[in-house]
């Protein structure tokens, strides 16, 4: 499951702003989205992964994505990086 790999991952980005500007500096390896975060916050990180080649991976909810992440709020978006 992809919280899992959210979980092992060694190093994560959560939110949108900073998701964003690490897949422009080229850093992001995988990027996960929950599916009931609103469309309108999730959309440009989206459409900038897969403009340039990062896999996104959907997951069913910010709540458990925040948590997958160690925090305790919802998390619309994560970014896995390869460092």
């Amino acid at each position: 499951m992809s919280y899992d790999q959210v979980k092992q991952a060694s190093k994560t980005i959560i939110g949108i702003k900073q998701a964003v500007k690490a897949m422009y500096a080229g850093q992001v390896t995988a990027l996960f989205v929950a599916i009931d975060a609103d469309k309108w916050v999730t959309d440009p990180a989206i459409l900038l992964a897969k403009e340039i080649g990062v896999p996104v991976n959907y997951v069913d909810s910010k709540k458990e994505l925040g948590k997958a992440c160690g925090i305790h709020v919802g998390a619309a978006v994560v970014a896995i990086t390869a460092m």
